[in-house]
């Protein structure tokens, strides 16, 4: 059976994390960004909950509407939108969506939950179902706060030859599978926890997002707890494990709890577990991007020392849900659909 994994987003912490910031930003040498560009707002008004906004190689963007259950693609101008996938079981559609990415070729995938199974479907550009798969045992409800998706397949990379998934109930941090479900390998220990004995707790500490580097490495970031992420080769070995270090993380890191109370949900009691990254990206040179829970970004190379912390402003502090780096000086954010110009 899949893991019952919970978080809580703590949106009132955050307001506190995120005003503070701000103010201080400029005295700690924190560069804040505001939008060059992104999708104009007759076109982002048809996305209910954009959860990803993604540039495929012929300048067409993607945009997963979570809520809507329904991938959206707008084209190069930014002028007009066109739901290429929408709400169904039936393969090809979507329903109850968690996870999406899209891969260097321009092809996509999906994660959803119909029925009582969770389900990887991988789609050419156009939203045509190319192939898919079913992972094994049954799907526990979908529980979603704020932008975190609390349990099942909650992130996932697509390399165009590979999907990886985290599921730390399968034993390892990621599980590599074929574009057709075959499982390839897994890939990274679980991390020691001192929650061992509380088996829901102890997954939700080792939930995190895959993050593969052109070159073949993988970068994984924790979710929950201490702000840390590893990187592994393209073979599978581990090469290094870093801390997140800085004042933004000394903030986080004062308000995270010692207990998780249990909320029942369905037929299960699960522990609410405050997430402290809300999600990261990779660039072409290999950096990593990491946007902790107040919206700080802390940017790592590919030797894991950080280089740069960011905050992002749109029409005010922003929380992105999503990033990601179609090109080195080009970074897509959601939710908004902004685009910034980094250096």
């Amino acid at each position: 059976m899949p893991s019952r994994r919970a978080f809580l987003f703590a949106a009132g912490a955050l307001g506190v994390w995120w005003c503070h910031g701000l103010a201080a930003a400029q005295s700690r040498g924190t560069q804040v960004l505001r939008p060059s560009g992104g999708v104009p707002a007759h076109v982002a008004g048809e996305v209910k909950e954009p959860y990803g906004f993604q540039q495929g190689p012929d300048g067409d963007y993607f945009v997963f509407d979570r809520r809507a259950h329904t991938v959206w693609r707008i084209a190069p101008d930014l002028d007009s939108a066109r739901a290429i996938l929408t709400i169904g079981q039936e393969p090809g559609k979507l329903y109850s969506p968690s996870a999406f990415d899209v891969g260097p070729s321009g092809t996509f995938v999906v994660a959803d939950a119909p029925g009582e199974h969770e389900r990887v479907q991988v789609f050419d550009g156009r939203g045509v179902r190319l192939s898919g798969f079913t992972l094994p045992g049954r799907a526990s409800a979908r529980i979603t706060l704020g932008a975190t998706v609390m349990n099942g397949v909650s992130s996932l990379q697509y390399t165009g030859a590979s999907i990886l998934i985290n599921r730390p109930e399968d034993g390892a941090l990621l599980s590599e599978y074929s574009a057709s479900g075959t499982p390839l390998r897994s890939i990274g220990a679980l991390r020691a926890t001192g929650h061992e004995g509380d088996r829901d707790l102890h997954l939700a500490f080792n939930t995190g997002l895959p993050l593969a580097t052109r070159g073949g490495d993988i970068f994984f970031v924790f979710l929950a707890g201490e702000p840390r992420f590893r990187k592994y080769s393209a073979k599978g070995a581990l090469l290094f494990e870093r801390v997140l270090q800085g004042r933004e993380v000394d903030a986080l890191l004062a308000q995270l709890p010692t207990s998780w109370p249990r909320r029942r949900v369905g037929g299960d009691e699960l522990p609410l577990v405050p997430p402290s990254v809300r999600t990261a990206a990779v660039d072409a040179a290999g950096r990593l991007w990491i946007a902790l829970a107040d919206g700080s970004i802390y940017v790592h190379d590919a030797d894991g020392e950080k280089v740069r912390v960011l905050r992002l402003e749109a029409t005010g502090p922003l929380l992105p849900n999503s990033l990601s780096l179609p090109s080195p000086k080009r970074l897509l954010v959601s939710p908004g659909l902004y685009e910034f110009t980094v250096d």
